[in-house]
């Protein structure tokens, strides 16, 4: 009878420390760092956070218009409208602008761009998405899946989402924040999933970023992306800020083991970090 009793307890013991790993994995963290808006949900729902539509393209236009409403399923809420960038894709204080062109053979698919001013808090004043049409141009990338995936994720990473998986090779995890070469999931497997979208875990990280009373910035009066400082750069010279010798420091690398985070420090409190998703080499041949 003892010993029945002791085995069930090692059976419960060895049944809890698998549903604590299990819920270690479901719960991830996948925040881009510290970065997020100095908004709330409250704030959002007042006056959305804009994504300034600069895109040339209607199905690009469409990519982001899909995009923005995935996002919204999410407690940061955004809204697309006439951007204010020019041809170099310049930020705007408080906001993100959404650009495509043709960036040149420079490796890579999409960059998001945010600047960050130093401290504790890693508030976020002003963000870009730059889509490279050199290699959308390509009929391999220049399909709406794979333009859905690249916004969405490029989006994504400006509301202060990181990656959920960094292996081109691994399985579709369903989320356009995990990295693949098949984005629609037709490639390979019948039942890849579909990685155009953000998923729940997607949602609950921005939950858990957003969902709070907004808090002054320690940068003083006004700073860190809240509301009444739009119209205003922070940080912005002649630099393009479109190849890895403008982008500063590597600070991170995808599992293939290329450089995918960049930071660079501008001055004046102000660093630009620098996320980029490279196109496949295989791919693009």
């Amino acid at each position: 009878m003892i010993l029945h009793i002791q085995k069930g307890i090692v059976l419960l013991a060895l049944f809890g420390l698998f549903l604590g790993a299990f819920t270690l994995i479901a719960q991830a963290n996948h925040s881009w760092s510290k970065y997020h808006w100095n908004l709330s949900t409250a704030d959002t729902l007042e006056s959305p956070l804009k994504l300034g539509d600069n895109l040339t393209l209607v199905a690009w236009q469409d990519s982001l218009l899909g995009s923005s409403a995935d996002w919204n399923a999410s407690v940061l809420k955004n809204t697309v409208e006439a951007g204010t960038s020019n041809s170099n894709c310049d930020p705007t204080l408080g906001q993100v602008e959404v650009c495509n062109g043709l960036y040149g053979e420079n490796g890579w698919l999409g960059i998001a761009q945010i600047w960050v001013y130093r401290g504790k808090d890693g508030h976020i004043a002003q963000g870009i998405v730059k889509l490279n049409d050199t290699y959308f141009a390509l009929p391999q990338y220049g399909t709406p899946a794979w333009k859905n995936f690249v916004m969405c994720q490029e989006v994504g990473h400006t509301f202060g989402l990181d990656h959920q998986d960094e292996d081109f090779y691994n399985a579709n995890l369903g989320t356009c924040m995990d990295y693949t070469n098949d984005p629609d999931g037709t490639l390979a497997d019948p039942d890849q999933l579909n990685n155009e979208h953000p998923n729940q875990h997607d949602y609950e990280q921005l939950a858990s970023t957003y969902a709070h009373l907004n808090e002054p910035s320690s940068g003083g009066p006004g700073k860190g992306g809240g509301k009444g400082n739009k119209g205003k750069q922070v940080g912005v010279g002649s630099v393009a800020l479109n190849t890895p010798a403008e982008w500063g420091q590597a600070i991170a690398q995808d599992a293939q083991g290329r450089n995918s985070l960049y930071v660079r420090n501008l001055g004046s409190g102000i660093e630009v970090i620098t996320h980029v998703l490279w196109a496949d080499e295989n791919l693009s041949d």
